[in-house]
This record gives structure tokens, C-alpha cells and sequence, in this order.
């Protein structure tokens, strides 16, 4: 005779479950934590409205739509010290992003050439690597500023140098065929003039220049036309094991249409002319900038540098050893063989690198470069007495750029890294 087993009786919710049952634990913790976090900051939030109305101040932002007063150099958009502070650090932001993109560009370039030649079997060249290495990134880096300050504001030649003696020959000369020129007071650049621009188109606040917005449209034109061209070259190898010969058509593509849309626009540069005390016409690079970004390229390259000697260390020895098998060159070898699979390893830390050279322009306060931490962080600030308001925003902004440099690498990321089969 068999007997039914019967059923285990259910057991009712009880609150002791949130924390003796492992359904539930997990969850009641991370509540009481959040809980916690939010009692945390409700409190400080509190004392920081307690504290100023304590002192009569109040937290508002109506600050950014006062006058500024003040004058930029350096500026992308149209700017007078009649606009508003707001302005201000609209135009000190994009200095920190043009110092930060030239920075992140060169120094990659400078990071991946010597990383290379630190590996090289040349024991001159490598040890000249390390050197370099080993200097540049074990000293600060304000000092690396400082030092780039002085000596182009001290040892470079005043302007009167420049100008011809009576027997016609002057004591310093123009660089790159008479086109460049440094001074102690900055750097005299040719600057591109358009004779038919498209204008401007005003939102509001916000001023677009249609030029601008049409090369990038003729660039982001070109950038898709030889994406598509280059799927189509795969997809041809793939089907008939032969790659078609494109890169003509991807150059015409880049180059043509660039160029008719200048000459449509009348493209000329206006190259700087010696005249009186200084001089005149082009585009004068104060040296703030330039030390600022001769110390940022110089120092995050050595960081990136090391990335790219471990991510080449990285690869197989292997893959060097077959494709020299093969018969290709050592140069080929590192471009289609080992830099692509090195990539994976030299990706994350590059993120850094750039998060770092971004947020490490906020140094340039030093030399008097009016980027965000200038502006808004610095004659703004002491203006208004707003403290808090502008380091609220100056972190909210960092933030922001940071978080946008590390999605746009994490997806570059996404699409180079190995992809099981």
C-alpha cells in the first residue's frame, strides 16, 4: 500500500522573510542603502540652503545673463565684454574643447610612433624612447607648462627683429617659406578668408555659421560615401576573394567636392605681414595656448605611449612570425597585422588618456588661458561671488564632457574588439 506524499503547507509573507530569506535579502538591503543615500544627501542639500540663508545668500543662476565686463582673447564665437557671463563660459568651453581635440589628436599620434620605436632592435632608438618616456611623465605637468610659457614668451625674438636692417637682412626670419611667425608675444599663423561666405543664422541665443555647418556637411558626406564604398570592396573580396583597388575613388571623394565648395566660397589665406612694431594681418596664437598644448601633448604621450608598447606586446609573437612568412615587410606587419589586434588592449586605457587630457586643460589657468575653468571657474566667479553656483556648473559640464569622450570610445571600442565566430 503507497501513500501519498502530501504537500508541504504554504507558508504566508511574514516580515522577518525580508531578512532571513534569500528571495528577499538581496532587495531589502538595497533598499535600505538607497533609503540612506537619499536621508544622506536630503541632509546636506538641507544644511547647504540652512548655511547660505545663514549668510543671505540664495542659490540662483541669474547671474549667467549679467554683463560680463570682461574681454577673451581667444574666441570661436562672436564675443565683447557687453555679452553675458553665460557667453563667457560658452566661449571659455569651446577653448577647452579646441585645446583638448588638437591635444588628444597629437598626442596619439606622438603616443603611437613612439611606442613603436621604444620596441624597435635599434638599442639607440629605444633608449631615446625610454628617455623621453621616462622624463616627460615623471614630472608634473603644470611645471611642463610653465616651462613651455617661459621659453616661448623669453626666449623666442621680439617682433623688431623682424625687420629689415638697411642692408635689407633681419635678425630672425619667418618659418615655412615667410608664412609663420614667432614672437614673444605669440604666434602669427595664416588664417583662411572667404571672399562669398553663406552668413550666419541666428537661434536665439545660439549663432550658426552656414559655412562652417557646409564643409561639415560635405565632410560628413564624403565620410558615408566611403563607408559604403569600402563595405562594397568587403563584400566583393568575400564573394570573389579579390579586393577592387578604391583608393582613387575614396580620395577624389574626400578632396573634390571640398575643394569646389571652397573656391564657391572664395578661399584665400591672408598670410601675416610685417608692419611698424609688429605684425599685422593672419591669425596671432597667444602662447598660452601653445604652451598649454606643447605640455599636453608632450606629457600624454608618454602615457600613451606605454598603452600602445603593451598592447603590441600583447599580440602573439606568432602572428609577426607568419606574417613574415608570408612575405610581408615589418612595416606592414605592425599596420594590418599586429596594430589591429593590439587595439583591444590599447583602447581602454587610451579612454583615460583623454579624459585626462581634457580635464587637465583646466591647468592653462596657470599661463592665463581662459578655457571653462578661466571663465565661468575663474572672472566670472570673482565677479558675481557666486562660488558654489559656478563650481556646480563647472563639475556638471567636466561631467558631461567626460561622460560623452567615454561613450564614444566605449562604442569605438565595441566595434574593434574581437569578435568570436
Amino acid at each position: 500500500m503507497t501513500v501519498a506524499a502530501s504537500a508541504p503547507p504554504k507558508v504566508g509573507f511574514r516580515p522577518s522573510m525580508l531578512i532571513y530569506d534569500t528571495r528577499f535579502r538581496s532587495a531589502t538591503i538595497q533598499i535600505v542603502v538607497l533609503l540612506c543615500v537619499f536621508a544622506g544627501l536630503s541632509w546636506l542639500i538641507g544644511n547647504l540652503f540652512d548655511n547660505l540663508a545663514a549668510k543671505g545668500k540664495d542659490l540662483s543662476f541669474a547671474f549667467l545673463w549679467n554683463r560680463a565686463g570682461y574681454d577673451i582673447a581667444q574666441h570661436l564665437i562672436p564675443y565683447t565684454n557687453d555679452s553675458t557671463h553665460g557667453r563667457a563660459a560658452i566661449v571659455g568651453l569651446l577653448n577647452t574643447l579646441l585645446v583638448a581635440g588638437f591635444a588628444c589628436l597629437f598626442a596619439t599620434i606622438l603616443g603611437v610612433v613612439v611606442g613603436i620605436l621604444r620596441l624597435s632592435n635599434n638599442w639607440l632608438i629605444a633608449r631615446m624612447m625610454t628617455v623621453y618616456i621616462e622624463v616627460f611623465r615623471n614630472i608634473p605637468l603644470l611645471l611642463w607648462i610653465l616651462l613651455s610659457y617661459v621659453i616661448l614668451s623669453e626666449v623666442m625674438p621680439e617682433p623688431r627683429f623682424f625687420k629689415p636692417n638697411a642692408d635689407g637682412v633681419a635678425q630672425a626670419h619667418m618659418w615655412f617659406d615667410s608664412s609663420v611667425a614667432v614672437t614673444n608675444r605669440g604666434t602669427n599663423i595664416p588664417v583662411i578668408l572667404l571672399d562669398r561666405p553663406f552668413g550666419h543664422l541666428t537661434l536665439g541665443p545660439i549663432v550658426l555659421n552656414l559655412s562652417f555647418l557646409a564643409v561639415v556637411a560635405v565632410l560628413g558626406a564624403a565620410f558615408w560615401i566611403n563607408r559604403m564604398i569600402r563595405t562594397a570592396a568587403h563584400a566583393r573580396q568575400e564573394a570573389i576573394g579579390q579586393r577592387p583597388t578604391t583608393w582613387w575613388a575614396q580620395l577624389l571623394i574626400w578632396v573634390v567636392p571640398l575643394v569646389l565648395l571652397l573656391l564657391a566660397m572664395g578661399f584665400h589665406l591672408e598670410y601675416p605681414v610685417f608692419k611698424g612694431f609688429n605684425f599685422a594681418g593672419g591669425l596671432n596664437v597667444a602662447h598660452a595656448f601653445t604652451a598649454l598644448l606643447i605640455a599636453l601633448v608632450l606629457y600624454s604621450g608618454t602615457y600613451i605611449a606605454e598603452a600602445v608598447r603593451a598592447g603590441i606586446l600583447a599580440v602573439s609573437r606568432g602572428q609577426s612570425e607568419a606574417a613574415a612568412a608570408l612575405g610581408l615587410s615589418p612595416g606592414l606587419t605592425m599596420r594590418l597585422i599586429v596594430l589591429p589586434q593590439a587595439l583591444r588592449v590599447i583602447i581602454p586605457p587610451l579612454i583615460s588618456q583623454y579624459l585626462n587630457i581634457t580635464k587637465n586643460t583646466s591647468l592653462g589657468i596657470a599661463v592665463s588661458y581662459l578655457d571653462l575653468r578661466g571663465t565661468l571657474g575663474g572672472i566670472t566667479m570673482n565677479q558675481t561671488g557666486r562660488e558654489l553656483e559656478c563650481m556646480l556648473l563647472m563639475m556638471l559640464i567636466y561631467l558631461c564632457l567626460s561622460l560623452i569622450i567615454s561613450g564614444v570610445m566605449n562604442i569605438f571600442n565595441a566595434a574593434v574588439k574581437l569578435k568570436e565566430r
